[in-house]
């Protein structure tokens, strides 16, 4: 039918004239009047979006004749819950006072007396493959999140590429009419699409969430954050403002915007993806918190230990039979430690649970609001208590410097000692010793990172949604995994998952639903999770039906010197449990029951081929320099034309391992110039090229520990000039932080020159990005200038150009001959770093 004879002749156009438009669209569930103002129509979730419904008014040649009708608005399900998913960093099961540990918790508590405490529910062992496990439904691997994002590799099992076909949990919910937001840690983000050029498909606002204010990485400072967006756009509201810190301002912004959801908008649900810092690394609380601590921990670790265990027993957060393992034999029995030890480290766990208490704390101001707003009877509240098990990444003794721990460099303990009265404030970049982790994750032996042991998987989690659970306060023993969630939160919403969205096939969800837990008559059902598989770095286990198959962890996870089995898939030692009779892995039947040793590794295998977790790796550099996608790819030159800021480090040149050079055009005006050329990092590591008081300086920050210089004598007069660093690196050495001279010129005139016996190794202050023209971090120097010192002349070009790295296939096979030499030269030193023996 042509719209011409339609109108000619006086047909009403409705949705009869699009009879297959309008068999779809009848799937589609209204309310209301059709073609009201109010009306809403929930679509089908089959397929989403949902099509545009045909217009019921009647079209006549006069607006005088015809009648209007609005399409209805997307609305979900009638009465479907708001949903806030909780989920805090690198916390052990141990660790909150929920799952009787000594840190207090009360908005864990609170969920959990509101709703349910889950007992064993399963993480994978390490940040971003949790969170987009968590946030699709599907296993970590079968969306590209094998490991955490910088160590990507072109594998798709290993890409952090969440693929189209397994669409985020929030752009499910957006297109049935939720409001979708995101708060906190986003560590999923491509490495070289985290900068404010994009492309932003793989950001929360291209994956479903209508606003999103976090950071984009693995961690940041609380009270200077250098990677903090709103949106897509950076921002950097700690200037100007003293006591700031990103923990409280986090909150801040998420009750603003739940304040602005519920009163505009009171009918329509909404989805929040709440994901504070809080507690990985660097542990960043305010004095307030830490100063209720002190004293709490001088008893040490083999105190905290045994007190955890008694609490979670007399909880019944532990299964009856549970054994405490022993703390591994390589963490030093507190009494035999000097009292500069005790001090250091009874400090660091001081500030370690003021910061943990400090993030519980400002969640339950947004659990607050959420009351205030009159809406927690109707809100399904899901409260993961750690991403993985505690981190052991702070080594043996903690550090200052966080950084410094990825460069291979440690601190000793009187060389952290000058920070104790100021650990966890903006001068440190701290983390602590290895034995509070083990501590932390009572009752399971391992810690983040070992995917194959329960210390590094299970994590507390509590479950609250008033209208629906009645059993308050009730514990639930089912084995789940953090898969889960998502299904969960479909059948609560009361639709099932689509299998297309935004015009792509969608693969099957591979979590099943806990809803079926949530009735008291249910508390004893059986596990609907009968199988799940692990692996992180190449540490990896099975389950199935309450037996466990893990592998031996061949070195821990602070040891980047020892070496690993090459053959990665036969060359590791595996250990079997039965997790019923001996819930904390402390009787290895590998032995005694071979048979079902191979008939677990089997189903590993076949878990691994389904879910792309193949090829195995356990490869740390050479993962870490892999060459990957993004604007700096295969780039020798970039070039500045003005200033540019908040560019994170993988879409910006390195300067690491290799020659280059640095040269800026610029105008100095009259009265003189002062401020920031170029910068990347800051006061944990990084370099900077800037005029203070008129005279050029490039200035390397080597971790904090000490600062290199090339200084001009002389200010610049006013009128063009260039200013050219040059380092050249020595020809010969190891490919990691080799040495050389740096020279500086000044309008071809040298004016210093240095020689460098070692550089950085891997890696400048992820936190901070590369700024052009200002400093939007912290100064490489705080004796120079505090950020942001804009340059006050003019830019008229800084190009930096890169020689060849050092850093080959090549390269990284003679280093690694050289760490099994220097393994084998110092065996009995390195011993701990095997599968330990354990003690009490």
């Amino acid at each position: 039918m042509r719209l011409v004879g339609a109108l000619a002749t006086g047909v009403v156009v409705t949705a009869l004239a699009f009879g297959s438009f309008a068999s779809r669209a009848a799937a589609q569930q209204i309310r209301g009047t059709p073609g009201a103002p109010d009306a809403v129509m929930t679509p089908n979730a089959f397929s989403l979006p949902a099509p545009t419904p045909p217009f019921t008014g009647t079209i006549m040649p006069n607006v005088g004749d015809s009648q209007v009708a609005w399409p209805p608005q997307i609305a979900a399900p009638e009465g479907a819950p708001n949903v806030l998913v909780i989920l805090t960093d690198d916390v052990g099961f141990g660790a909150p006072s929920t799952f009787g540990g000594v840190i207090p918790t009360p908005a864990l508590e609170r969920v959990a007396q509101a709703g349910l405490r889950y007992t064993q529910f399963h993480t994978t062992a390490l940040c971003s493959p949790t969170r987009a496990a968590l946030l699709t439904g599907r296993n970590h691997h079968s969306v590209g999140a094998g490991v955490i994002s910088e160590l990507t590799t072109g594998f798709p099992g290993y890409n952090s590429i969440v693929p189209p076909e397994t669409a985020h949990v929030a752009a499910v919910l957006r297109e049935i009419g939720y409001a979708t937001s995101w708060f906190g840690k986003n560590h999923n983000v491509p490495t070289w699409e985290s900068s404010p050029a994009g492309p932003f498909r793989n950001w929360p606002t291209g994956q479903g969430y209508d606003y999103f204010y976090g950071f984009v990485g693995g961690d940041t400072s609380q009270w200077q954050p250098g990677n903090l967006f709103r949106n897509t756009t950076p921002i950097h509201p700690n200037v100007g403002v003293p006591g700031w810190n990103l923990t409280t301002a986090m909150a801040d912004d998420a009750i603003a915007h739940i304040r602005l959801t519920t009163s505009v908008a009171p009918n329509r649900p909404w989805f929040i993806h709440y994901a504070p810092g809080g507690a990985h690394a660097p542990h960043h609380a305010t004095p307030e918190w830490i100063a209720r601590f002190r004293g709490q921990f001088d008893g040490g670790w083999e105190v905290l230990h045994r007190r955890i265990f008694e609490n979670q027993r007399r909880l019944g957060v532990i299964p009856a039979n549970a054994q405490l393992p022993p703390l591994p034999d390589y963490i030093p029995r507190w009494e035999s430690l000097s009292d500069n030890q005790r001090r250091l480290y009874a400090r660091q766990m001081e500030v370690y649970a003021a910061y943990l208490a400090y993030t519980d704390h400002e969640i339950g101001r947004v659990i607050q609001a959420v009351e205030d707003a009159g809406q927690i009877d109707n809100t399904l509240i899901i409260y993961i208590s750690g991403d993985n098990g505690g981190s052991a990444e702070g080594g043996p003794d903690g550090t200052v410097n966080e950084v410094a721990w990825f460069n291979g460099t440690f601190f000793t303990v009187d060389q952290m000692m000058p920070f104790l009265e100021g650990w966890g404030n903006d001068r440190t970049y701290n983390h602590m010793s290895i034995g509070w982790t083990f501590a932390l994750n009572t009752p399971y032996r391992w810690t983040k990172q070992i995917a194959s042991h329960l210390g590094g998987t299970r994590n507390g989690m509590a479950i609250s949604w008033p209208r629906r659970i009645a059993d308050r306060g009730g514990i639930r023993h089912q084995f789940h995994h953090v898969i889960d969630v998502v299904p969960t939160i479909l059948e609560a919403v009361g639709i099932q998952a689509p299998t297309m969205v935004n015009g792509v096939p969608q693969r099957p969800i591979e979590g099943v639903s806990m809803a079926y837990t949530f009735d008291a008559a249910s508390r004893d059902a059986p596990s609907r999770r009968r199988t799940q598989y692990f692996e992180i770095m190449g540490n990896r286990a099975i389950y199935h039906e309450g037996w466990m198959a893990s592998t031996t962890p061949p070195v821990p996870p602070w040891d980047s010197q020892s070496p690993k089995p090459t053959d990665v898939m036969n060359g590791y030692t595996w250990e079997l449990y039965n997790l019923v009779d001996d819930p904390t892995q402390m009787n290895d039947l590998a032995a005694r029951e071979p048979a079902r040793l191979r008939a677990m590794q089997d189903l590993f295998l076949a878990e691994a081929t389904r879910y792309q977790v193949l090829p195995l790796d356990n490869s740390t550099l050479t993962r870490l320099i892999s060459a990957r996608p993004g604007p700096a790819a295969g780039r020798r030159q970039f070039t500045y034309t003005g200033p540019v800021n908040s560019i994170q480090g993988s879409a910006a040149p390195s300067l690491l391992n290799r020659s280059y050079r640095v040269t800026a055009e610029i105008e100095v005006l009259q009265g003189g110039a002062n401020g920031v050329l170029v910068t990347q990092g800051g006061r944990f590591s990084g370099y900077a090229f800037y005029l203070v008081q008129g005279r050029p300086v490039f200035n390397w920050n080597f971790l904090g520990t000490q600062n290199h210089r090339w200084e001009g004598p002389t200010a610049l007069p006013p009128g063009r000039h260039t200013l050219v660093f040059d380092w050249q690196m020595e020809p010969q050495g190891m490919p990691f932080g080799r040495g050389g001279t740096g020279t500086l010129t000044v309008n071809g005139q040298q004016v210093a020159q240095r020689a460098l016996q070692n550089t950085l190794p891997f890696t400048v202050a992820w936190d901070e990005t590369f700024d052009v023209g200002l400093d939007t971090g912290t100064s490489v120097d705080d004796r120079d200038y505090t950020s942001p010192n804009p340059f006050t002349g003019r830019i008229v070009r800084l190009t930096i150009d890169l020689g060849e790295s050092t850093i080959t296939p090549a390269s990284l096979r003679v280093l690694e001959e050289e760490m099994a030499r220097r393994q084998r030269a110092t065996a009995p030193a390195a011993q701990p770093a095997t599968p330990p023996t354990q003690r009490n």
